[in-house]
């Protein structure tokens, strides 16, 4: 039973690779809390609890809004949808039957529809109104991140290496591609995101990948990290990260690799730097955020690849992708800490403790402030000052 975390399994991946180089006991340890003179507090609205939450598992349930609603799910299969304004439920599905549900990947919204995927290699579709089940399809192996639907097609990347497409009215199988799977991987599958009638996923084998939506036909595969050194654990090149998509550009980051940005009418890159991340990223204007395997905070100029900043400060201290709330980038943390930073210059504007349970995915920006979740089930509708 998995119970670990994709960074944890980062941090413990490291450290084997430290103490086979030095041949002698070496640690790494989490940065201390930063002393933070904040310059706002947030205020909450609301709270509400969902379910057990995820625990200690690896997920990637993240809360969506959309249809006039929040939707929120827990890993034990309790799916609800919220009144944003209030927290106050409007109506609750149940999805454990024999075994755990063991809900993964998602929420994703569209065509009036709740799409989530399981670790029991399922994807299961909600009608968002009432909540009832629309259809449940059996994938190739399980759904860690989030589907995507686009041209009446619902694609998930697996975790056997296989993007995977269904109908998005009855969960009828469409079309797969299969890609190799290295023998060691890191817990977690790179999200697919489409464009103009095309679909790109990062692979376990180091590459990200474009295919036609409607066929599934393959159009190019872009080497973002090549495998080196002598053991497995060295070989590791996931691109786990969903790629994001800005303007021209495809932008894909890798573990043991580096951060690309793609030419989407070529499939060529036009520019590479050395970053090694299997977290989630944003481009937001003309900047990249990103957070490194070791859990530094890292600005990048999407135009050329220069770094602009680096923020160092809560080395390996779990953090979640990073989202942009109120002009800030925000970060949470194991310990259940949210930190806010400057995007122009990496320094620190705020910090609160949400929950010592700790955070599990970024925060959800909505127009009056912002929700967070923590690993216990947790929600919090929080406001600006």
């Amino acid at each position: 039973m998995q119970k670990v975390f994709k960074q944890a399994v980062t941090i413990a991946l490291t450290l084997g690779v430290l103490a086979g180089c030095a041949g002698e006991e070496e640690s790494i340890q989490k940065a201390p809390l930063p002393v933070v003179e904040s310059n706002f507090t947030p205020v909450k609205g609301w709270s509400h609890k969902v379910g057990s939450g995820v625990g200690q598992y690896f997920s990637n349930l993240s809360p969506a809004m959309g249809y006039g609603k929040l939707y929120v799910a827990d890993r034990d299969g309790i799916v609800q949808a919220l009144d944003p304004e209030t927290g106050k439920v409007i109506w609750t599905q149940d999805l454990e039957s024999d075994v755990t549900a063991k809900l993964s990947g998602g929420l994703t919204l569209s065509y009036g529809k709740v799409f989530i995927g399981t670790e029991n290699a399922e994807v299961i579709a909600l009608d968002e109104e009432t909540g009832e089940e629309v259809w449940r399809s059996k994938v190739e192996g399980e759904v860690l991140a989030a589907p995507l639907v686009d041209e009446g097609l619902v694609i998930v990347n697996t975790s056997r290496g296989v993007l995977q497409a269904l109908d998005a009215d009855n969960g009828e199988d469409k079309w797969r591609l299969s890609g190799d799977v290295p023998t060691l991987t890191l817990r977690g599958d790179s999200a697919p995101v489409s464009i103009s009638g095309g679909v790109f996923w990062g692979q376990a084998n180091g590459r990200l990948a474009g295919a036609l939506i409607n066929t599934g036909q393959m159009l190019w595969q872009q080497p973002i990290g090549s495998p080196k050194g002598s053991t497995e654990i060295d070989r590791l090149v996931d691109v786990d990260a969903q790629p994001v998509i800005s303007g021209e550009r495809l932008y894909a980051v890798g573990y043991n690799g580096n951060l690309v940005a793609i030419d989407l009418r070529t499939g060529q890159p036009v520019w590479k730097r050395s970053y090694s991340s299997a977290n989630n990223f944003i481009v937001a204007g003309s900047q990249v955020y990103l957070i490194t395997d070791k859990d530094h905070i890292v600005a990048v100029d999407a135009r050329s690849g220069t770094e602009i900043w680096q923020n160092k400060e809560l080395e390996y201290r779990l953090l979640t992708s990073p989202v942009v709330i109120n002009g800030n980038i925000v970060v949470g943390d194991s310990e259940g800490y949210l930190h806010w930073l400057d995007p122009y210059t990496g320094e620190f504007t705020a910090q609160q403790l949400v929950d010592d349970s700790g955070i599990a995915v970024p925060p959800l920006s909505v127009d009056d402030g912002y929700l967070i979740m923590t690993r216990d089930g947790q929600i919090n509708k929080m406001q600006m000052p």
